[in-house]
């Protein structure tokens, strides 16, 4: 009697140690936390705050857009979001309420907090380009200060606007020509109906790359390993069925201007 009680109070706590390390609630946190900000440091406080509360429980904005009010049972206590953050209204009340600019409506409370800039970026928190309108398919992350490089796919450029990899002529900053290294002719032969039609070009620097022509600005493609553009049906085919093609080897991504393989990863709240 005296082992089976004792296996069950072991029971119980196997159970209460398994409970409060796997709650779902208590992974969906950590999940938050680790990938939208890694780690977080505590959000300013304003402890003096003569705030209010319009309710009993929930987050409501201030006259700045990186600020905000958060009541618990009444009590309002006043924070303040970090560089380069600004508080969301519309966020979920299991979401971050500090979220990057473009997810963020500031009408009305367009005032900040001073920036805090480092050398290597403008806001603690944030995505922002990299290189000027000729290279453009780099942008970095900066999470506390510090900066995060990432390439966009091959041929792709990011766009400071969207924070996505969009195409060079889709992107107001970029110069698609001059990023791609390739310009289209104005007597390009058009397929299609209109001048909405694509125009294919094989790369001049090797046959297993492209460019489609839209609305005269190249975009970039690539065949594939074991294909390349052939001339004659304006389409990938089989390497061997181009004549005198001979796909070169790249030591580097950047061998070749614009063409990169890491794929980005958008951090959100």
């Amino acid at each position: 009697m005296k082992s089976l009680r004792v296996i069950v109070v072991v029971a119980v706590l196997v159970i209460q140690v398994y409970s409060q390390r796997y709650r779902p609630e208590q992974q969906f946190n950590n999940f938050q936390q680790n990938n939208f900000i890694r780690n977080t440091p505590q959000i300013p406080r304003n402890p003096q705050s003569s705030a209010s509360c319009p309710e009993k429980n929930g987050r409501y904005p201030t006259r700045t857009c990186d600020g905000y009010i958060e009541c618990k049972d009444g009590v309002p206590e006043e924070k303040v979001c970090f560089d380069g953050l600004l508080f969301n209204p519309a966020a979920g009340v299991s979401a971050f309420p500090c979220q990057y600019p473009i997810d963020v409506d500031c009408t009305g409370r367009e005032q900040t907090q001073p920036a805090q800039p480092t050398e290597e970026c403008s806001h603690q928190y944030g995505y922002y380009r990299v290189g000027d309108a000729q290279n453009c398919g780099q942008f970095k992350n900066c999470v506390e200060g510090r900066a995060y490089i990432f390439d966009c796919p091959e041929g792709l450029a990011f766009n400071d606007v969207s924070y996505r990899c969009d195409w060079p002529d889709e992107v107001a900053t970029c110069d698609a020509e001059a990023y791609l290294g390739f310009s289209c002719p104005p007597d390009a032969r058009q397929f299609g109906l209109g001048q909405e039609g694509y125009r294919y070009f094989r790369s001049p620097r090797d046959c297993q790359r492209y460019f489609i022509c839209i609305n005269n600005k190249p975009r970039l493609y690539n065949c594939g390993d074991g294909k390349a553009f052939n001339d004659l049906i304006n389409a990938c085919d089989g390497i061997e069925n181009v004549t005198g093609c001979a796909v070169p080897q790249y030591q580097s991504q950047n061998d070749y201007r614009g063409a990169t393989t890491r794929l980005p990863t958008r951090i959100v709240g």
